[in-house]
C-alpha cells in the first residue's frame, strides 16, 4: 500500500503546474501597454495569446522592438520557453510590466519537471496562459 502512495507522489508531483502572479493594481487605470518583442522566444503563438488575452481586459497593446517608442507609458517583457516529448509544448513563461523602468506586476506559469507524465503539458499556449492572464489583470 505505502509503495503505491510513493508511485503515485513520483509521478504526479513532477506534473504539477505552477503559477505566480503579482497582478497589476486596478487603480493604475492602464489601457494600453507596449510589448517588447523577444525574438528568443521561439513558441510561435505566445505574442498573439498575449495580445488577445490583454485585449479581452480592455488594454490595447502595440508589439515593438528595438527602442521603446515614445508613447508607451508601460512596457510589458516577455520569456516562453519550450520542452520537447514527442512535440515541442509551452513550459515556462514570464511576463513583467514596467512604468518608469520599475516593475509594477509579474507573472509566471511553471510546469514542475517540464510537465512529467501529465497529459495536459501538450495543452494550448492559450489553454495555459489565459488563466495567468486573467489573473495578472484580475480587477
Amino acid at each position: 500500500m505505502n509503495r503505491n502512495i510513493v508511485v503515485f507522489c513520483v509521478v504526479l508531483v513532477p506534473g504539477c503546474t505552477s503559477i505566480v502572479v503579482r497582478p497589476v493594481d486596478p487603480s493604475l487605470g492602464m489601457r494600453h501597454v507596449c510589448i517588447q518583442e523577444n525574438p528568443r522566444v521561439a513558441v510561435s503563438d505566445f505574442v498573439p495569446v498575449l495580445r488577445d488575452g490583454l485585449d479581452r481586459h480592455g488594454i490595447a497593446t502595440e508589439v515593438f522592438s528595438g527602442q521603446k517608442p515614445e508613447k508607451c507609458g508601460y512596457i510589458l517583457t516577455y520569456t516562453a520557453l519550450r520542452s520537447w516529448d514527442f512535440s515541442p509544448y509551452l513550459s515556462h513563461a514570464e511576463l513583467r510590466i514596467e512604468k518608469d523602468c520599475r516593475q509594477i506586476a509579474y507573472a509566471e506559469y511553471h510546469l514542475k519537471g517540464k510537465g512529467g507524465l501529465s497529459l495536459t503539458k501538450w495543452a494550448s499556449t492559450r489553454e495555459k496562459m489565459d488563466p495567468v492572464i486573467n489573473e495578472l489583470f484580475k480587477k
